[in-house]
């Protein structure tokens, strides 16, 4: 996707109203010092609209970043970030199942893993959680720089086991540093919203003719 403009268009907090956008939006979850907000700013092309911070568990809303007035990228509150109290903790929860069952607009969810690490009961929680609200996590494996290149199939192999991902699951490498993976996500992305039509067996054939 080529991008034209972008803004940080909505803030919900726990007791905001869910905004209904009327257009296609994919959501975005993952630890809190997993690299979400260098992802969100990455596929946006732009430094600092999502804010990054050396304090883990800063976003504590659900940011919605409108692109090209055409899709909305939603930034959901980090999760398992130790000084944020159980109830702090508990309220995030009930805001980000409250979005992911009342949004109609919202097409997929992404769920951020760091690629160095097994993933946490934390990450499997949610991975679960996720299916459960009827979304079928896509996988994106942060820190991708961090590995040396003969590491990586045994890293996303790891992830893969870790969550006991579903057959067929996507497990996309990302790098924030070299952007590698990005349009990747965004194919996949413009995909899901129906920007671009879905590959299939039959207009592939179409297209070899």
């Amino acid at each position: 996707m080529v991008i034209k403009n972008v803004s940080l268009d909505i803030v919900c907090g726990v007791t905001s109203k869910l905004p209904v956008t009327g257009r296609p939006e994919v959501a975005f979850a993952g630890k809190s010092n997993v690299g979400k907000s260098s992802l969100i700013n990455g596929l946006m092309n732009r430094k600092s609209l999502a804010r990054t911070s050396a304090q883990p568990g800063k976003t504590q809303t659900i940011n919605f970043y409108n692109v090209n007035d055409s899709i909305y990228l939603v930034d959901l509150p980090g999760y398992g970030y130790a000084k944020v109290s159980q109830t702090e903790k508990e309220k995030w929860g009930k805001m980000i199942e409250r979005y992911l069952h009342g949004s109609g607009d919202l097409k997929a969810v992404f769920l951020l893993i760091d690629i160095r690490h097994e993933p946490s009961e934390n990450d499997r929680i949610m991975y679960e959680w996720i299916l459960h609200n009827g979304y079928e996590p896509i996988i994106i494996a942060t820190k991708l720089d961090k590995l040396k290149r003969s590491q990586i199939q045994k890293h996303v192999k790891m992830i893969r086991q870790g969550l006991n991902l579903r057959p067929g699951g996507k497990i996309i490498p990302f790098s924030a540093e070299t952007k590698q993976g990005r349009e990747e996500i965004w194919d996949l992305i413009d995909e899901l919203t129906g920007m671009v039509p879905a590959v299939t067996e039959e207009n592939q054939e179409t297209v070899s003719e």
